[in-house]
């Protein structure tokens, strides 16, 4: 049995790695990654690294020859980019004869009005298209996200967002990077779609919990767009960058990621970890 793990030198799939590890032996499992030199201490622990990029389609032929059950792990890019990428992995994957294909794909994905919903829209699409058994891992969103606004709020700034009331079903990237493992480490998740959302928060009470690890307390400036548009770029977010940041308040204040579900802990065995202890430890990491 060969399981193999795209992007595994990225921030979540790095994290999915270590926790397969933590399951099988590191000669079942196999990376895809687009620079080898990368993920010589993934090679340093057993662990076979083959050279993978989406653009490349021929790559990925060698990548996943002889792979069982595959992660494709969502690229970064615009929607455009990213649907020719994940199709192209889709196609290698059908080629290849790959057995199972779990897929990190975006809350509600199907009916989501989120700006960043084509992409896994169309890769959702083009895996059930194949016919090979598959997992969608419905990922809300990563607490790590907000990390530049977290380390503004530790250096005294206010907490500035336009999403208004809008909900999300932040988690960590650990508890995502685990779910992923057991996914495609176990048999028994064929055809499944998990939305993996943990408690829904809204941003005032995101700060207060972040307030409370902080021993302080945090304002929070609620503006609209324009005027979020025009605060990142007074904090250097770069102008193309502008419209995704603000179409992502957007989407939240429009309820996208107010997804409720329990499949998280189905899926982990245990409940997510908690806001604050999740929030504690990322403050620890980045003081």
């Amino acid at each position: 049995m060969k399981l193999l793990v795209t992007g595994a030198t990225g921030k979540l799939g790095s994290k999915v790695v270590n926790a397969l590890l933590e399951q099988i032996p590191a000669d079942q499992l196999a990376v895809s990654v687009r620079n080898p030199e990368k993920a010589e201490g993934l090679r340093a622990q057993g662990v076979e690294v083959r050279q993978g990029d989406f653009d490349h389609p021929e790559s990925l032929d060698i990548a996943f020859a002889g792979v069982d059950r595959l992660l494709i792990i969502s690229a970064d890019g615009d929607n455009d980019t990213r649907i020719k990428q994940h199709t192209n992995a889709v196609a290698a994957a059908e080629r290849a004869g790959v057995n199972f294909i779990a897929y990190t794909s975006l809350a509600n994905a199907t009916e989501s009005k989120n700006l960043m919903a084509p992409p896994h829209v169309a890769t959702e699409a083009a895996i059930v298209k194949t016919g090979i058994p598959y997992a969608f891992l419905r990922n809300n969103w990563y607490l790590e996200n907000e990390t530049d606004s977290i380390k503004g709020a530790m250096a005294g700034a206010p907490w500035v967002t336009s999403a208004g009331n809008g909900k999300v079903g932040w988690a960590t990237q650990h508890d995502y990077a685990e779910a992923a493992a057991k996914v495609l480490a176990e048999d028994d998740h064929k055809h499944a779609t998990y939305e993996l959302s943990g408690p829904l928060y809204t941003q005032e009470e995101l700060v207060k919990a972040l307030g409370e690890v902080l021993g302080k307390e945090i304002p929070v400036h609620q503006v609209n767009d324009e005027e979020y548009a025009e605060v990142m770029k007074q904090v250097g977010v770069p102008d193309f960058a502008i419209p995704v940041v603000v179409g992502i308040q957007e989407s939240i204040r429009n309820g996208s990621l107010a997804v409720e579900s329990n499949d998280f802990e189905k899926v982990l065995g245990r409940p997510v970890t908690p806001l604050k202890e999740a929030l504690s430890e990322l403050v620890k990491s980045l003081s």
